[in-house]
C-alpha cells in the first residue's frame, strides 16, 4: 500500500485554516464565493486528516501505557482490548485518505454535455437512444441536477437519432465520465411478431462542459452559417431563418443548433463546440500519458463496447469491470449509482496500484 504524503496533508490543513480565516474576515462577495467553493472541496479531506491524526495519537497513547511498567493491570487490559479496534480503524482511514489524496481530474467538478446517437439497429437503435437519455435524465433528477436539451433529432418510430443535452450541477462529469462508449441492447422489438431478439446499439459521449476560461476560440477560426430551420431541433418546429451552423476551421468540427431564437442557437452551438475542443485537448494529454495508465475504465474510447443491456434476462453487464447486475428495469429508471460507483472504485484502485508501484 502506498505511503500517505504527510507534507501534502500538512499543506492542505494549512490552506484550510487560511481559507477559514479569510472567510471570517468578511471579504468581497465574489472573493467569498471562490473561497467557499475551495472550502467545501477541502473540508471532507481535512476532516479525514484530523480523524487519522487523532487515531494515530490514540494508538501512541495506548502503546505508551502498555510499555510503561507502572501501568496497573486494569488499565493494561483495557489498552490491550482497545488497541486492535483503533488499529483497524486507522487502516480504514488510511485507505480513505489515499483515495481523497489521489490526483484530481481538473474537470471532475464540472457540469457535462451528454451526446447520445443511435448506432446499428435502425428504429430500435433510436428507441434505445431515447431510453438511455431518459435513464440519465432520471439519474440527474435524483441528484438535483438540471437537464437541458440543446438539440435533438427524433427517430422515425420514436426515440432519437441524436440528442445532445447539458446536465448542470456540481461533480456531474466525475459521475458520468465513464459512460462514454458503445451501449448495446438485446431485446424483442414491439414490432417483432416472432419474438426474435434483436441487437442494436447507441453511442454515448460525455464531455466536461467547458467555460471560456478553459478554451479560447478565436473569431477568425470559426464560420457561422444561418439556415432555414424546419424542426431539426426535435419538438421545436419552425420555418424561420434561425438555425445556426458553426464550423471550426482549424479542426473541421461542425456544430448545429435549431431553436427558435438565433441568438440562443449561436450560444448553444458555441457551448457544444467549446466543450468538444476542450475534450480534444484532454484526449491529447491523456494519450500522451497513456503508457503510464493501466485503468480499464479510463480510456474514454467511444468506439469501445462498454455495456450490454439484456432485456429478456433482466441484466446489465459492464464489460470493462466484468460487473453484471440483475436490475435492468431499475437501472433504466435512473438507478445507476451502483454501476457508476463500481466504475469509479475500479478506476481509483488502478490509480492506487500505480502509486504503490512508484513508492
Amino acid at each position: 500500500m502506498a505511503k500517505l504524503p504527510v507534507e501534502k496533508m500538512r499543506e492542505l490543513e494549512r490552506r484550510f485554516g487560511e481559507i477559514e480565516a479569510r472567510m471570517s474576515a468578511g471579504p468581497a462577495a465574489d472573493v467569498y464565493v471562490k473561497l467557499a467553493s475551495e472550502y467545501s472541496e477541502l473540508e471532507p479531506v481535512v476532516k479525514k486528516i484530523r480523524e487519522y491524526e487523532a487515531a494515530l495519537k490514540e494508538i501512541e497513547g495506548l502503546k505508551a501505557l502498555l510499555s510503561d511498567k507502572g501501568t496497573d493491570r486494569d488499565m493494561r487490559e483495557l489498552a490491550e482490548m482497545e488497541l486492535p479496534d483503533i488499529e483497524e480503524r486507522l487502516e480504514g482511514l488510511e485507505k480513505d485518505m489515499q483515495i481523497l489524496l489521489l490526483p484530481k481530474d481538473a474537470a471532475d467538478e464540472k457540469s457535462a454535455i451528454v451526446e447520445i446517437r443511435a448506432g446499428t439497429g435502425g428504429s430500435e437503435a433510436a428507441l434505445f437512444a431515447g431510453d438511455l437519455f431518459r435513464m440519465y435524465e432520471r439519474f440527474a433528477s435524483t441528484h438535483g441536477w438540471k437537464v437541458e436539451v440543446l438539440s435533438a433529432s427524433e427517430g422515425d418510430a420514436g426515440g432519437y437519432k441524436e440528442i445532445i443535452a447539458t446536465i448542470t450541477g456540481r461533480g456531474v462529469f466525475s459521475k458520468l465520465k465513464f459512460e462514454s462508449g458503445v451501449h448495446r441492447v438485446q431485446r424483442v422489438p414491439d414490432t417483432e411478431a416472432s419474438g426474435r431478439i434483436h441487437t442494436s446499439a447507441a453511442t454515448v459521449a460525455v464531455l466536461p462542459e467547458a467555460e471560456e476560461i478553459d478554451i479560447e476560440i478565436r473569431p477568425e477560426d470559426i464560420r457561422i452559417d444561418t439556415m432555414r430551420s424546419s424542426g431539426a431541433g426535435g419538438q421545436h418546429v419552425n420555418t424561420t431563418d434561425s438555425a445556426v451552423r458553426i464550423t471550426h476551421l482549424p479542426t473541421g468540427l461542425i456544430v448545429t443548433s435549431s431553436e427558435k431564437s438565433q441568438h440562443q442557437n449561436r450560444a448553444k452551438a458555441m457551448q457544444v463546440l467549446r466543450s468538444r475542443l476542450y475534450d480534444i485537448e484532454r484526449q491529447k494529454v491523456d494519450s500522451e500519458r497513456s503508457a503510464d495508465r493501466k485503468s480499464q475504465v479510463g480510456s474514454g474510447d467511444r468506439s469501445e463496447r462498454i455495456r450490454t443491456y439484456n432485456f429478456p434476462q433482466g441484466r446489465v453487464t459492464d464489460h470493462r469491470i466484468n460487473l453484471t447486475l440483475y436490475k435492468l428495469d431499475r437501472m433504466m429508471e435512473g438507478e445507476i449509482d451502483e454501476m457508476v460507483d463500481a466504475l469509479i472504485a475500479d478506476y481509483q484502485a488502478g490509480q492506487l496500484a500505480q502509486l504503490g508501484e512508484r513508492s
